[in-house]
């Protein structure tokens, strides 16, 4: 006979331990659940406070296992229900919520897994039953599975930013855009860039990208984000720049290991090998599907794993200040593009991976030919040739800053708002491949980076 529950029945927890502290071993608790209130949408609220479950050392990103009836789940430790994908359970420790709650995001986690089933009367209230043959109380057992094992994802999804230049007063035009130059090892200079959507006005950034692919002299784009009828339908794409380029519109989605991404990918690379040229490639923001695409690429041409992690993580400085040493930085970073290549590449150990092998291999398993990777390889490593562009009083871009004399011995800068080392490079040599030597004179670990006040050492002609 199934047991009737009234919507606010109270949950009487019987904890057969006291709450571990964090430790490395797994720790466990055990609770009996003698009543569960269940919420309208089938949330499973226990007895556990959400205090008691935090000060014991458990950790928003932890994995734990939660086993009850004859199944075990591995679910992650998460604040909102926001912090899994739609349709995926977790277990939820959430500010103004006493107590801890096992959950599916936009889900039935009761119905899903078979614990309860809803009646809705006709004026609107309901009640749930236990399922068939759960007339006593349920136990739930958890312990933790892996610490910090969603710990990165979690992270990803506590980030914000805003779509208001004033709000990002430390960085360039450029670097507000996620505009930036692919100089990772093999890479030809000046070949190759990487932004967020030059045509796409929904967070405000398109019209620098724009103006940084003129600036850049872009003649062949990779538009991950768009079809071509939704790219030239954005307002404005008549007056572009963009327009006037060469570009293919792929349309992928984010699942980087579906075959339509993987179909498309070859496509957009076979559009490359076949446009020799000066190459952009964007998605909206210009993270994760550019990130990837251009990642596979700088491997490909013979970038090594620290080159690949630092251009990725540059998106993360320009969107929301993430910096080097910075416990996000690395959870974010092994989450995201190292886990993904290690998936990509079917290897472990990206270190001792032969990557540029590794690249060509996947690209031709997504099926890039060795023709095209050949042509690919060539365009991308070779210096663009010079081209002639016809100015546009609307568009011009403004007159840069006269070029100081490159000092004759090693200077000292102090940085402003609105410096990057690409600018900085162009305004003491003439040349804004340049850059390089300030990075290596500063021992930059991520040498987009710069922050207002920091002394910089410019290398003299002398030193060249």
């Amino acid at each position: 006979m199934k047991k009737l529950l009234p919507l606010l029945l109270i949950l009487a927890l019987t904890l057969s331990a006291a709450l571990p502290a964090r430790a490395d071993a797994p720790a466990e608790l055990t609770a009996t659940a003698e009543a569960a209130e269940i919420k309208k949408y089938g949330n499973i609220v226990l007895s556990l406070p959400v205090e008691e479950l935090l000060a014991a050392g458990y950790e928003y990103g932890d994995v734990l296992a939660v086993s009850f009836l004859d199944r075990t789940l591995e679910l992650p430790l998460c604040r909102n229900y926001t912090d899994v994908d739609s349709g995926l359970p977790g277990v939820f420790a959430r500010d103004g919520d006493p107590r801890v709650i096992l959950a599916v995001n936009m889900g039935d986690f009761a119905a899903s897994y078979g614990l309860a089933e809803k009646t809705t009367h006709e004026d609107g209230s309901f009640e749930w039953r236990w399922a068939e043959g759960l007339d006593g109380p349920v136990a739930f057992t958890i312990r933790m599975k892996e610490a910090g094992g969603y710990r990165g994802e979690y992270l990803l999804r506590q980030f914000s930013y805003t779509d208001e230049r004033a709000d990002y007063p430390g960085l360039s035009d450029a670097e507000f855009a996620n505009f930036r130059a692919v100089e990772t090892t093999g890479m030809g200079k000046g070949v190759l860039y990487r932004s967020a959507s030059p045509i796409n006005p929904t967070h405000k950034r398109s019209a620098l990208a724009d103006a940084a692919l003129r600036a850049a002299g872009v003649t062949v784009v990779m538009n991950l984000a768009d079809t071509e009828d939704a790219a030239r339908a954005y307002a404005g794409f008549d007056q572009s720049y963009y327009a006037a380029t060469s570009f293919i519109a792929l349309n992928m989605g984010v699942d980087f290991f579906s075959a339509e991404f993987r179909s498309k990918l070859a496509e957009g690379l076979r559009f490359f090998a076949e446009h020799p040229g000066v190459y952009a490639v964007h998605c909206t923001e210009g993270k994760d599907r550019a990130g990837f695409v251009v990642a596979v690429l700088e491997c490909l041409m013979g970038a090594s794993v620290d080159e690949v992690a630092a251009d990725y993580m540059l998106s993360f400085y320009n969107y929301y200040g993430v910096k080097p040493g910075e416990e996000r930085y690395d959870a974010v970073l092994n989450s995201s593009i190292l886990q993904s290549l290690r998936r990509a590449f079917g290897v472990s150990d990206l270190r001792s991976a032969d990557l540029a092998g590794c690249a060509a291999a996947y690209l031709k398993d997504c099926g890039v030919t060795d023709e095209t990777l050949a042509a690919l390889k060539k365009n991308l490593s070779a210096a663009p040739a010079p081209t002639e562009q016809t100015a546009d009083p609307e568009t011009e871009q403004k007159p840069t800053p006269a070029q100081e004399p490159a000092p004759a011995a090693d200077a000292d800068y102090v940085v402003v708002a609105g410096d990057c080392l690409w600018n900085l490079a162009k305004q003491f040599y003439g040349d804004p491949f340049g850059w390089s030597r300030i990075a290596e004179a500063n021992g930059l670990h991520a040498p987009y980076i710069i922050l207002v006040g920091q002394h910089l050492r410019i290398p003299g002609m002398k030193s060249a």
